[in-house]
């Protein structure tokens, strides 16, 4: 799986969030003033060449659907996050985000009972 450019992955989380769909309406998701047409045109060209979309014709226009599920994607790259810059610990990366103040003790408290249940 190729990683995607910060353009590509932000049209690809629309895509994810809309399901099968037309340029025009990944430009509507985002806000205004909305970016040119040919633009995305372009992007969602470059995911379908990366395989991450495939694109059915009708008439003059295609319809595009994802072909890697949206957690499909995040485990692979957040693996490689977790590896590259957190000494391949999701401890390191968890107790970083605790000391920037990213993440409450509330959420971690969270995350441990989510934890907790989920190895019921």
């Amino acid at each position: 799986m190729e990683k995607l450019t910060n353009q590509e992955e932000e049209v690809m989380i629309y895509i994810w969030e809309i399901g099968p769909c037309y340029v025009k309406d990944i430009v509507t998701k985002f806000p205004e003033p909305y970016p040119p047409y040919t633009t995305i045109a372009s992007i969602v060209k470059n995911l379908e060449r990366k395989e991450y979309l495939s694109s059915k014709r009708y008439g003059n226009t295609y319809e595009y659907t994802p072909l890697i599920k949206e957690t499909e994607y995040k485990k692979t790259f957040m693996s490689g996050v977790v590896r590259n810059y957190f000494e391949n610990s999701y401890k390191e990366m968890v107790s970083f985000f605790a000391r920037e103040h990213k993440i409450s003790a509330d959420e971690l408290k969270e995350i441990i009972n989510q934890i907790e249940k989920g190895k019921e």
